[in-house]
């Protein structure tokens, strides 16, 4: 295995936590900081939080529901299909990953609820795609079967009462990661045209070497150990190494050209804060449309583990307002 650079370089200490996020940390001890891979059954097992049932998918009959799956490289494929009760017409969709550090999480997952309320609140529908998860599937797998959904969607696009010109792909953590991937391989195989990104505290770099991630070994929620873990999952001994594809860490792409407009979010106090930062300083490098939203004190994931809190209410936001900007809604 690759090592992660020199113990030798420095950094200053961490960035404080958001205090009303710090206390809340405080009664997560069922939560590790560092996720180990004897750990991913465990955390497979629930300890971050359970899927959604149909009904509470419905929203009170917002949403009707169901369920396609659909061919693709691995075998089929299962999307979640959230449409907008009683519209006529096509509507604009979000084509959703789901997060889990590459090894856990559902298309029915707690970290989809960012989605979900973004749907709800502008009238679109969801698509929400369940990859195959790594260590037992490792890259390319679940960006294959990422972009496959996608595929079909598009091409699936009027049957399921979405407007092709108008889908949205988003993800959170490894989700946003993934659909990063997608938006490349997308644009570089010719494949469908997307009305924007939305890329949640993605996690993009395999390399695991930022000054982010070395102040926050052991704190907060993913910290650099679990880093490891999730892209060793993913790409076993080529983690580090020099031939690592874009489409497994977008971080690895020299080229960031011909991207939809670009939504960035994450936490001045995560791991992935460098890496976020670097990834829309390079769209805007090569001449692109980002917009990128860095919230101090904010650990990985604060949105989904203290949801009530200032920073969680401010976060959500800006979302709405700039997917109707560039939805033209």
């Amino acid at each position: 295995m690759t090592t992660t650079g020199s113990d030798s370089t420095r950094v200053g200490p961490p960035p404080p936590f958001d205090p009303e996020l710090a206390a809340a940390l405080e009664t997560m001890t069922e939560l590790p900081s560092s996720i180990t891979a004897d750990l991913i059954p465990v955390m497979r097992a629930g300890m971050i939080g359970r899927d959604a049932t149909t009904e509470e998918l419905r929203r009170g009959g917002a949403f009707e529901v169901s369920e396609r799956p659909v061919p693709g490289p691995h075998g089929d494929i299962p999307l979640l299909v959230l449409r907008p009760a009683g519209t006529t017409g096509l509507v604009g969709a979000v084509y959703w990953i789901h997060g889990g550090g590459m090894v856990m999480g559902s298309n029915r997952g707690a970290d989809s609820t960012k989605a979900f309320d973004l749907a709800h609140e502008l009238g679109l529908a969801v698509v929400s795609v369940d990859y195959r998860l790594a260590p037992e599937h490792p890259h390319p797998v679940p960006v294959e079967e990422c972009y496959a959904g996608l595929v079909w969607t598009v091409e699936h696009a009027e049957e399921l009462g979405v407007d092709p010109e108008r889908i949205v792909i988003g993800g959170a953590s490894a989700g946003g990661g993934l659909a990063a991937a997608t938006t490349l391989m997308a644009r570089d195989l010719g494949g469908p045209a997307l009305a924007a990104q939305l890329l949640f505290c993605p996690m993009l770099d395999d390399r695991n070497e930022s000054a982010s991630g070395r102040q926050m070994v052991g704190l907060g929620i993913w910290d650099r150990t679990s880093n490891d873990t999730g892209w060793t999952a993913l790409l076993g001994d080529e983690r580090g190494g020099p031939d690592v594809s874009p489409y497994a860490a977008p971080a690895r792409a020299t080229d960031l050209s011909g991207l939809p407009p670009t939504y960035l979010d994450v936490g001045s106090a995560e791991t992935f804060r460098d890496e976020v930062v670097a990834y829309a300083s390079a769209i805007w490098a090569a001449g692109g449309d980002a917009e990128l939203h860095v919230w101090p004190g904010g650990f990985h994931g604060f949105e989904l583990l203290a949801p009530e809190s200032q920073l969680s209410r401010a976060a959500g936001g800006p979302r709405g307002p700039w997917l109707r900007r560039v939805l033209g809604l």
